[in-house]
Formats: C-alpha cells, sequence, structure tokens
C-alpha cells in the first residue's frame, strides 16, 4: 500500500487526528498521525494552524502565504509558510515520496507479524490476563442483567457495542454483553464492524489475526479472500494499516475474548466508513451494488454456523470537543430527543429509518456508528426483512473538562425469529 504522492511543490496532509491544545497557557492546534509513521505529535501555534487549511494540493509555499494573508487579512511571510511545511515533512504529516515509503515499511511489518497486537492494552485495560479478567467482571457483577438462554437465539444475532473507551462505557459494554453471553460463548463465527475513525474507504480488511490478553482470536481467512474479491483487492486493503492503531475493533474484541473465557473463534475484522457519500448525492446505503454484494457473501457464509456480528460505534459526539457549541441543558435534552428516535429505529429493526433519521439532518451530532450500525442490521435481519433490537443501557460521557461536550454511548441485541418474539411477550 502505498499513499497518494503529489509534485512537492504543492503539498497535502495526510489524514490527521487534528486536535486544541493549551500549553503555557497558550493555544495551540496538535497534529497527530493515526498511522503514527513517526514517534510524537506536532503543536502548531493557533493562528499558524489557520494556514494548514491551504496545504491542501493546490498551493504552493507562495500560494499558501497568500491565501491565508487573503483570507485572514493577516500577513503571512512565504518564510514561515516553508518553516512550517519543512516540519509537517519532517514529521511525515504530508503525502509525499517519503510518506509514502513510509507506510509500506510499517505495513509490511505489520503483515509480517504474527498477530495484530492490542496497542491500547495496559493504558486503556490492564495488559495482564488475570487483572483484566477481574477489571472486566467487575462491571459484568454490577450489571443488573440476565443472560438469554442459547436456545432463544437464533444462529445469527447482532451486537451494538460502544468503543468508548472503558472508564466511561464499561457500565454500558457489561450490560449487553452479559445479556449475549450464551450466544457468545457458542458462536464459531465472529463479523466484528468497527467505525473507521480516520479513513474513508467503504470497507477495509485485513488479514491479520487480532491479538487481545488473552491469546489471539484468528482471522477466517477465506472468508476475507471472498470479501475482498467482491471489494476489489486493491480497494479492500488500501487503508490496511488503520486495522493497527484503530481502536474501535479492539475494544469489542477484548470483551469478546473475555465472554468467551479466553477461548478462540475466528473472526473477521472489518472497518466502515462514513455515509456522507450517500447523504451528499441522495441516495441511501442499499443504492451501492459492493455493500450488498458483501452482506450477501456474508449471509451465505453464515449458513450453517452460529454467527455473532458485532457493530462497534457510539451515537452522539457533541460540544467544542468535536466542532461544536458548549452543551446547555436545552442542547443536552435535544440530543437525548434524537438519540432516542435512533433507538427506537434500531428497537424496530428499521435499518432505513436509522439511516434517515441521520440523513435528514445530515449527522449533525456526528453519530459515529452509522456504518456498522446499519450493515450489522442489514446482516443479522432475515430473509424476510423481519428483526428486533432490545436496547441495554444507555450513557452520557463527559468528553472535556468543562463538560460542555459529550459522547453518548448504548448498547443493543438484535436478533429475529419466534425465539425472541417470544421472550419478549414474556416480558
Amino acid at each position: 500500500m502505498t499513499s497518494p504522492t503529489h509534485h512537492p511543490d504543492y503539498p497535502r496532509l495526510r489524514p490527521l487526528d487534528i486536535r486544541h491544545h493549551v500549553q503555557g497557557g497558550q493555544p495551540y492546534i496538535l497534529l497527530r498521525d493515526p498511522l503514527q509513521l513517526s514517534e510524537g505529535m506536532l503543536l502548531i501555534p493557533q493562528p499558524l494552524a489557520a494556514a494548514l487549511a491551504f496545504v491542501d494540493g493546490r498551493h504552493d509555499a507562495a500560494g499558501i502565504a497568500q491565501a491565508f494573508t487573503q483570507h485572514y487579512r493577516m500577513i503571512l511571510e512565504r518564510e514561515t509558510v516553508e518553516e512550517l511545511l519543512a516540519a509537517l515533512d519532517q514529521a511525515l504529516l504530508l503525502e509525499n515520496e517519503r510518506s509514502a515509503q513510509a507506510v509500506q515499511r510499517v505495513l509490511d511489518e505489520y503483515r509480517q507479524a504474527p498477530f495484530r497486537q492490542p496497542t491500547i492494552a495496559g493504558r486503556g485495560y490492564p495488559a495482564e490476563p488475570a487483572a483484566l479478567h477481574q477489571f472486566l467482571n467487575d462491571y459484568l457483577e454490577a450489571a443488573d442483567v440476565t443472560p438469554r438462554p442459547l436456545d432463544e437465539w437464533p444462529a445469527r444475532m447482532g451486537i451494538l457495542s460502544p468503543h468508548i473507551d472503558y472508564a466511561r462505557g464499561g457500565p454500558v459494554y457489561a450490560q449487553v454483553w452479559k445479556h449475549v453471553a450464551e450466544a457468545v460463548k457458542a458462536a464459531d463465527l465472529v463479523v466484528m464492524l468497527g467505525t473507521d475513525h480516520y479513513g474513508d474507504d467503504p470497507i477495509t480488511l485485513t488479514r491479520q489475526n487480532y491479538a487481545t490478553p488473552y491469546g489471539v482470536l484468528p482471522t477466517d481467512q477465506e472468508l476475507v479472500d471472498k470479501l475482498a474479491a467482491v471489494v476489489g483487492e486493491e480497494a479492500a486493503f488500501a487503508g490496511e494499516l488503520r486495522h493497527r492503531d484503530e481502536h474501535s475493533l479492539e475494544l469489542v474484541a477484548v470483551w469478546l475474548h473475555h465472554m468467551r473465557d479466553g477461548e478462540p473463534v475466528p473472526v473477521v475484522p472489518i472497518l466502515t466508513g462514513s455515509f456522507y457519500r450517500f447523504m451528499a448525492n441522495g441516495k441511501g446505503p442499499e443504492s451501492d451494488p459492493m455493500l450488498e454484494r458483501l452482506l450477501e457473501t456474508l449471509r451465505e457464509a453464515s449458513a450453517g454456523r452460529r454467527v455473532v456480528v458485532v457493530a462497534s460505534g457510539d451515537l452522539a459526539h457533541v460540544g467544542p470537543e468535536f466542532g461544536g457549541a458548549p452543551l446547555d441543558e436545552p442542547a443536552r435534552k435535544r440530543v437525548r430527543r434524537a438519540d432516542d428516535e435512533l433507538i427506537e429505529r434500531m428497537q424496530a429493526g428499521d435499518s432505513d429509518g436509522f439511516y434517515q433519521a441521520i440523513g435528514r439532518v445530515e449527522n449533525r451530532n456526528n453519530v459515529c456508528g452509522v456504518s456498522p450500525i446499519y450493515l450489522t442490521m442489514r446482516l443479522v435481519a432475515g430473509d424476510d426483512g423481519v428483526l428486533t433490537g432490545q436496547p441495554f443501557g444507555y450513557a452520557t460521557c463527559p468528553a472535556d473538562g468543562a463538560d460542555t461536550s459529550a459522547v453518548t454511548v448504548c448498547g443493543m441485541a438484535f436478533s429475529t425469529g419466534p425465539a425472541i418474539m417470544r421472550r419478549q411477550n414474556a416480558d
């Protein structure tokens, strides 16, 4: 895999994690490379950071300085722009030959390793198996949820699990994973659909196995090959390196392995890109022939197997931390109403209604689980399209020190068939 390169005189930023930062009382913009091609991060003084908008492959250094001056009515010298570009290049943050070579080198290392390392272990959760077991069991013991018996689950069922950190989302994780425990233990295939936070590729696959502190979850190579044939080999693996540091699949893989008492199960790890392209053209995801063939291939692979499909996704991301206004009480109520509508659509098994509720407002609440949730609902639904969801937990998690930003999360169990209907009627 190589990144697209551009004429060196017309630099363009690579996809980056860009955040506000205060140091020594001064405002900065912090640039972090999601692929971590080089160590460390780059701090740009906030006034100068506005010039990054013009590092878009269409301006040379003089053009960046001129565009900045025209747009902001502030003088920016070409020499200052050249110093900025040199720092970006040194940090491998530009799309050019240097960063493309670094990407290929790191990708080769990733593919040659025996498994994908759990990158958050020791930071987001305990890296030692016994400590992790106790850590997650504490959440499970506090969850007032009864596991559903195995004979009440169909052969293919689904889960919406958060992918926020365990410190904030642990109780919600525990509620949904405890409810589906028996289905998870009996599964002989798990399809993991996770939000791709740093890429726009519709589907990104990997043939690499996924490790957790409990051991290794082997990737179903044969099924990945079939999916790659649907997506196209080059397109399917163009962003594969994002699997290395993407937390959305790692955080659900750990819960999956925990609920199976450390027993491995074949998995298919899939990163899914945003649905903004459909919102822009006015069509729905069902209009994409590739996605339809992908779902059909996964359904065919489910025949005769006990399959769990996991959607790793959170709900709203609102407030200054995500580019919005500070949350006040009326805003929090609006967010909750919007979330309630999404939860109702999931509970009704209405994948089209779920997507339409997002599309009507062009995802103004930055719901980052749109594509994995939609695809999971479509995949789990029976041949007649019947699907039901049962919600487990909801939380509003603070996302900045002033509590003016928030991430909302919920859990959901998806199923079909008369068994779950009898259970719901009994409840």
